[in-house]
């Protein structure tokens, strides 16, 4: 389950968020915000804290650091509960559509009375907004998009919310007597950036046992429906969870089967009937005999097909199955490839722990690199200047090879402007070991404007990674529009990676761009976009993207030797 941090993270959040609907305080809502911020970030468990531990942490004051303490002590914060108590649901419900503020939301509430999102559909539809001050039809357009990106989610929730609850429910089940194997599987397992519902499998010879113990599991809220074979649950937050007891014998084809996709099943099945087999769940049989020849592994059922083992993260049937048949299945990158991140941040800037903290947790990961990317001035919030950024290498030069022999690289974040054009001129940017650039802004613009500005970053001779190149937020904000085949295309021709950004409401590229930026001769970097040392954790989900992309360890840039990749950064193009 979610840690205390997250869970204290998401109520301070939500309580920033009911005082800026109700029109509060500015400076108390973006008080809530940091701090909020700052406990879901901080390493330690805020659980095991005094409240004088407590007030150490980075913008958690005496007030805050009670509101804490006292969820802690209760599960609840009062003053939390008072604000929800106050707030039409009609207008919460409006706040889940993307691109939505809270206060357009109270207006549209108090002025048409809308209250759900199908009242607003329907009122943006019938013209029914035109005349109410700011919302303009660019404005309309937005919420119109919003809401086709919260239908489009549907009930799928990010990944690291599917993981905790999966673990906690394969822990539990694991330590009920009987139980030889338990996994989840399904799209969370092939690591698809948003899930449905869990999928978990139990080899063991009795069922019942475990159908009665995932039904009492404190994560279940509900029981949809139990069976002998198959019981399925809902938990608190709307999750559906299925669960599958099979035979022992039966787990590796269980497994396979459970695990999908459905095409990638059809192409195992099509192909097992070409030999004179039926493949289900139960196992692999003859179809002559009716007997078993493959149960009790995937690699064993895989093998019996005349296959290798595919991981999990390929099953998508994209030629996978081809692939395999002709020897030709790519070698995927995998976590302990990752030599070094290439894109961090620190709090010289937005991020939460100072440079020393995130070399120390950095070097802890076994890493042999380590890039430091703090945001450059263009981002005028973040406050850098030039000799922030000088003062920060010297210190960076310091400390390098320090911790565990690990080499410190200097690097900056850049913002790509409207027209392509970054922070800082050419001769500064020349003392910087690698510079990543960005969009921040401007995703409105045109396809073509767009795709003019991805290039001309691209062909700056100082920007070697583009990073969160789409810059979509899943579930919140589309990727900008342009061509990317000629975005790519560019990539390739001037050397530039293309970043797969490991944050989970990011995960971008998506692994359908990936395939494609592949197949352009793109080069990836896949980093972590760290802005505090519980972040340097979420390089999995990056890097299961990448796989999900077909990415091998010599694609991804920082997967090589520190000597490649400095010839690598130095890019063609330059004097």
């Amino acid at each position: 389950m979610a840690r205390p941090n997250e869970e204290v993270e998401a109520l301070l959040r939500e309580y920033a968020e009911l005082v800026a609907i109700t029109g509060g305080d500015a400076f108390k809502v973006r008080a809530y915000e940091k701090a909020a911020r700052a406990i879901g970030g901080h390493p330690a468990d805020i659980s095991t804290l005094d409240a004088a531990g407590l007030r150490e942490i980075p913008n958690v004051g005496r007030s805050i650091a009670g509101k804490v303490a006292e969820y802690l002590r209760t599960g609840r914060i009062a003053m939390v509960d008072e604000r929800r108590a106050q707030m039409p649901a009609g207008v919460r419900e409006l706040i889940a559509v993307p691109t939505l503020g809270p206060k357009k939301a109270l207006r549209l509430y108090e002025d048409l009375h809308i209250a759900s999102v199908d009242e607003l559909a329907a009122a943006i539809d019938a013209d029914a907004l035109t005349g109410l001050r700011g919302f303009g039809e660019r404005t309309q357009e937005n919420i119109r998009h919003g809401i086709e990106l919260l239908r489009r989610a549907g009930g799928r929730v990010p990944l690291p919310a599917a993981l905790a609850v999966a673990e906690e429910i394969v822990a539990g089940l694991s330590a009920v007597a009987g139980c030889e194997r338990c996994a989840y599987a399904g799209s969370l397992r092939r690591m698809r950036e948003t899930v449905g519902d869990l999928d978990v499998l139990v080899a063991a010879e009795r069922s019942e046992p475990f159908m009665e113990a995932l039904c009492g599991l404190p994560v279940t809220a509900e029981v949809v429906a139990r069976g002998t074979k198959k019981t399925s649950v809902r938990t608190g937050e709307g999750l559906q969870v299925d669960l599958r007891v099979l035979p022992p014998r039966s787990w590796g084809a269980g497994l396979q089967y459970f695990t999908g996709s459905k095409g990638h099943n059809i192409r195992t099945r099509t192909l097992a009937v070409r030999q004179g087999l039926r493949l289900s769940e139960y196992g692999l049989f003859d179809t002559a005999s009716g007997d078993a020849v493959a149960s009790r592994t995937e690699e064993e059922v895989y093998a019996r097909l005349g296959l290798p083992w595919i991981p999990p993260t390929l099953r998508e049937d994209r030629g996978e199955i081809a692939a395999a048949l002709r020897g030709e299945l790519p070698a995927v990158v995998t976590e302990r490839d990752v030599r070094g991140d290439l894109h961090t941040h620190t709090d010289l800037t937005d991020g939460l722990a100072p440079l020393e903290v995130m070399v120390r947790a950095a070097a802890e990961r076994g890493y042999a690199y380590y890039a430091v990317t703090d945001h450059a001035p263009d981002l005028s919030m973040q406050r850098m200047t030039g000799e922030k950024a000088l003062t920060q290498r010297e210190r960076l030069r310091e400390l390098d090879g320090v911790r565990r022999g690990m080499r410190l690289l200097h690097g900056t974040e850049l913002n790509i402007g409207p027209e392509g054009e970054v922070d800082w001129p050419e001769a500064f940017l020349a003392g910087f070991d690698l510079c990543v650039a960005s969009l921040h802004s401007h995703f409105g613009l045109g396809r073509e404007a767009m795709t003019r500005r991805l290039v001309r970053a691209c062909e700056n001779p100082y920007v070697n990674v583009i990073g969160h190149p789409t810059a979509r937020l899943i579930g919140r904000r589309p990727g900008v529009d342009a061509d990317w085949d000629e975005v790519f295309a560019a990539c390739a021709r001037t050397g530039t990676a293309l970043e797969v950004n490991a944050q989970p409401d990011r995960l971008d590229l998506c692994d359908e761009d990936i395939l494609r930026a592949r197949s352009h001769g793109v080069r990836f970097a896949v980093n972590t976009d760290a802005h505090s040392v519980p972040h340097l954790g979420q390089l999995g989900w990056g890097v299961g993207t990448a796989q999900r992309g077909w990415l091998t360890r010599d694609d991804v840039i920082n997967t090589w030797p520190l000597p490649r990749l400095r010839r690598f950064l130095c890019k063609r193009g330059r004097d």
